[in-house]
């Protein structure tokens, strides 16, 4: 049976955003907010402002299942610079170290990036949302604090290195909720030992969700709110979708 659609007559759903570099997850949700005429939204899974991709907004009825979306494993493309480490793990952080970089082969950095597989613990970064004693990070951070941060597990399920043109490595990962790129790329710089950042990154999916139905930004921005409605994946749909 066909639910009505919620009072404001937004309809309860799933819009999905190709998110543009250089901006927030919140400024796509404000965004978000003035062209669909609603504040019930929140979006599933954080990009940096460095990154682009998949953003899922979770709209009306459907904010309700946001941590279950959340919840799914995920898919990158990116890229990592080695021979530097920044203070963020990305290229927007601040050079920490510098290091020659050896003449690495294709089965070296690929056994790099295989000790990274399967169930592992990462740490994250200081540059991240996590809260310690109820204040996030990355406030910390800015404050040149640094503090102590358990290692939390993750899970990789399958990656692939695509290029390889020193110093630049360009890769895809299929990973757990929780996983930092960014801390990957690092980890794996260190496990070269020359170092690394993560200079590029891209969601193309999360879950069963992918970049075919995604709007870009300025598609959000101008377009007529009832073609944006149009591209809202129902409830009803994501309940078949997710074999409910």
């Amino acid at each position: 049976m066909k639910r009505p659609p919620a009072p404001s007559g937004v309809p309860s759903g799933v819009l999905l955003i190709d998110k543009a570099p250089d901006m927030t997850s919140h400024d796509v949700v404000a965004i978000a907010r003035r062209s669909l005429g609603t504040r019930k939204i929140g979006h599933c899974g954080t990009l940096d402002p460095m990154a682009t991709g998949l953003l899922m907004l979770v709209i009306e009825r459907a904010t309700k299942i946001q941590d279950l979306l959340m919840s799914e494993d995920k898919e990158y493309e990116g890229t990592l610079t080695l021979g530097a480490t920044t203070n963020t793990q990305d290229r927007q952080g601040e050079v920490l170290e510098e290091k020659e970089v050896p003449a690495l082969g294709a089965d070296e950095v690929d056994a790099a990036f295989s000790a990274f597989t399967g169930n592992f613990e990462q740490i994250p970064p200081m540059v991240s949302a996590i809260k310690k004693d109820g204040v996030p990070l990355y406030k910390l951070a800015r404050k040149g604090q640094e503090v102590k941060r358990d290692p939390r597990p993750v899970h990789v399920n399958e990656y692939e290195v695509r290029r390889i043109e020193l110093p630049e490595v360009d890769f895809r990962v299929e990973c757990s909720k929780g996983f930092y790129v960014r801390t990957y790329a690092h980890d794996i710089g260190a496990r070269l030992g020359c170092g690394a950042h993560l200079s590029a990154l891209r969601r193309t999916r999360s879950g069963r969700f992918t970049l075919d139905r995604a709007i870009r930004v300025e598609t959000l921005k101008e377009a007529p709110r009832k073609e944006l409605f149009e591209a809202i994946v129902s409830l009803a749909e994501i309940s078949l979708m997710r074999g409910a």
